[in-house]
């Protein structure tokens, strides 16, 4: 069983433990006494049961485990043990006895009780706080734990009409008088109350645990940080104008949708350039009213033109203009996309492609396919048309770019083909593989190389979503039929061949940790169920700090049920290795990759590109729910917005 799978089992046992637990009390109270020991009989197996799937889940990580050892089981072990030592003598006596005793067992009740409220807490904890246990929160936990059982001895306490009209007397029941009771009451409060303002204290910028001293240097302001403004020895500047406005655009399905656009397309106009080329384009925004910018996806540009409203710029409001200005020094396929309220902005339109072919004179026979998908209204779309004639021969390349915030699945019937590279870079010694299926990250590129067959070749999305045909003919016939649901991903880290990168053995500088989950954080000054990091939502988690030069290393781990596209701006990523098991094949460089639910993945990459970048999920509503944070380097400011400019502590 994956870890993903570890973890679900583990939220089912842990609601059915808490919910034996309520069912042996309630049943209790009720004087249902054979019922209340089978059902204690059924709390003790499943906590049992809680306890071995903490232990499988503690082989996979400590991560995954932290606040079930630190709180949730010792507090449900305690509570437990307590309702079974106190509890079952006391069941076994009333089972056999030969009168069914006239009134509740008060004690046996609070025991029982005490323990689900210990068992519900742990989940709660797991659920809606997660990683990493704070002091704060265990002690919000045992105050929750304490004002539960206060609540149920003051219950128990009330007197009881028996049969006769009479008050019943139990002598075991707690006799709690008002003062004790409120101030009793008073000093759980106070557990809350301290937990609740450690809970809020801000924490400091994550240093990585380096021991590195950063390098002397003047201090750079965002301004200072923009592109060349000359190409390349004999190369030219390409200039583009970007306008951003409300427009009426017709699918390829022929439906019509109210989008957000760039010149009134979707995508918008392809940006292309030879490697050296300056590229120079001006984002004009006609109406666009929450803003507009533009951010070079995977493209790693001088940080002032990165696009980032608030940290790299200030956004471009209706009526006013931008201009971005970089050398294009890296052939390969990009895209680019609005960086300010992204995740409504690019899903309804304001999006295009960017590539930069090599200067090598290339195959002047070859057909180069640029392929944006994109879905809207629930629709999946591939971009550039859905027919197109290759004679037999021809060398053909589709550049495959996931603009959407979720994977996308990808097969190529009818021939053999290499992924020549990934995420714009290529990759080294691809094979030709088939019937093979390719999974494609949100924001990721793939580009497909193969010589045309005499037949018709299939480039197929989502089973059947989506198609482009192409056909060495016009009357060709379509490719034998296959069964693609059933072809296996390609796996990356396995494909291609093996090449030294100095890099990849480098002693880190600095290791952060990025744990990805949902809980109850702040989110833009708002209390919300994120998507967090480290327990924290934008912009409360804390700037990671590095220094020019420093070898980086990011261990990234998904305690959620869900897929988190990770993100970094202006560097790609070596990736070293997923769930322990080291990268074989290819050095894979990637700026997008997929963290799958329970997956821990570790990269590694050289701050070679000063300025405050952002580093986010890349499916774009959990960006704005929260999962988003700054890698800094040491010395440089912005003037500008600063919305992520809280948040303070050591990483490790």
């Amino acid at each position: 069983m994956t870890t993903a799978h570890w973890i679900l089992v583990d939220h089912a046992v842990a609601l059915l433990c808490a919910a034996a637990w309520f069912a042996a009390g309630i049943t209790m109270s009720l004087r249902r006494i054979g019922i209340a020991l089978a059902f204690l009989a059924v709390a003790l197996l499943l906590t049992v049961a809680r306890t071995a799937s903490v232990v499988v889940l503690a082989g996979r990580g400590w991560w995954f485990v932290q606040e079930k050892v630190l709180l949730g089981l010792p507090l449900l072990a305690v509570a437990g043990l307590a309702a079974a030592v106190i509890t079952g003598t006391r069941l076994r006596a009333q089972v056999t006895g030969a009168r069914r005793p006239e009134s509740r067992d008060g004690t046996s009740v609070v025991a029982l009780l005490t323990a689900a409220y210990a068992a519900l807490a742990g989940f709660v904890v797991t659920f809606f706080v997660g990683y990493p246990l704070t002091l704060g929160t265990a002690l919000i936990a045992v105050a929750v734990v304490l004002a539960g059982i206060l609540l149920t001895m003051r219950v128990l306490a009330a007197p009881e009409v028996g049969a006769a009209g009479k008050q019943d007397a139990d002598p075991d029941r707690s006799k709690v008088s008002r003062r004790r009771f409120f101030g009793v009451a008073s000093g759980v409060i106070a557990l809350g109350t301290g937990g609740a303002g450690l809970s809020a204290r801000p924490v400091a910028s994550m240093a990585g645990g380096g021991d590195r001293s950063p390098m002397a240097r003047t201090a750079l302001s965002m301004r200072d940080l923009r592109g060349a403004d000359t190409p390349a020895p004999g190369c030219v500047r390409r200039e583009y104008v970007l306008t951003a406005r409300k427009s009426t655009v017709r699918l390829g399905t022929g439906r019509d949708i109210d989008a957000l656009t760039f010149n009134g397309t979707v995508p918008g106009p392809p940006i292309t350039a030879d490697q050296g080329d300056l590229i120079e384009v001006t984002l004009v925004n006609a109406d666009i009213d929450d803003g507009v910018t533009l951010h070079w996806h995977g493209y790693d540009v001088p940080c002032g033109e990165d696009g980032a409203a608030g940290v790299t710029q200030d956004v471009v409001r209706p009526g006013d203009e931008f201009v971005y200005r970089f050398r294009a020094d890296q052939a390969g396929t990009y895209w680019y996309h609005t960086h300010h309220a992204s995740h409504i902005g690019v899903r309804r339109g304001l999006y295009g492609t960017l590539v930069v072919k090599p200067r090598t004179v290339l195959d002047a026979g070859q057909l180069d396919l640029t392929l944006p998908v994109h879905t809207f209204d629930g629709t999946a779309t591939i971009g550039g048309g859905a027919e197109y004639l290759a004679p037999a021969g021809t060398s053909v390349r589709l550049r495959l770019i996931n603009t959407d915030s979720e994977p996308h699945r990808f097969t190529l019937a009818g021939t053999s083909f290499r992924v020549a590279a990934v995420d714009g870079r290529d990759l080294h010694g691809p094979g030709e593989i088939s019937l093979t299926a390719l999974r494609l990250a949100a924001g990721g590129r793939y580009d497909l190389v193969f010589v045309m067959p005499s037949t018709s070749v299939t480039l197929t999305l989502d089973n059947r979503a989506a198609t482009v045909r192409l056909r060495p003919e016009t009357d060709a016939p379509d490719s034998e039929p296959t069964d693609i649901t059933q072809w296996s991903d390609l796996d990356l880290l396995s494909y291609g061949s093996p090449a030294p990168v100095a890099l990849r053995t480098a002693t880190a500088d600095r290791h952060f940790t990025l744990v990805l989950d949902r809980g109850l954080a702040m989110v833009d000054g708002t209390p919300a169920y994120a998507h967090t990091v480290n327990g924290r939502g934008h912009p409360s988690i804390p700037d990671q700090l590095v220094t020019e030069g420093d070898v980086v290393r990011f261990t990234i781990v998904n305690r959620s049920l869900e897929i988190h596209p990770w993100h970094l701006h202006g560097h790609p990523v070596l990736i070293l290795s997923r769930d322990g098991i080291p990268s074989s094949g290819s050095p894979l460089w990637v700026d997008t990759f997929d963290v799958e639910p329970g997956q821990v993945w570790e990269v590694t990459f050289r701050a070679s590109n000063p300025g405050i970048w952002m580093n986010h999920c890349h499916n774009l509503p959990h960006a704005h729910q929260g999962m988003m944070l700054r890698l800094r380097y040491h010395g440089v400011t912005t003037p500008f917005g600063g919305e992520h400019t809280r948040g303070m502590s050591h990483g490790h």
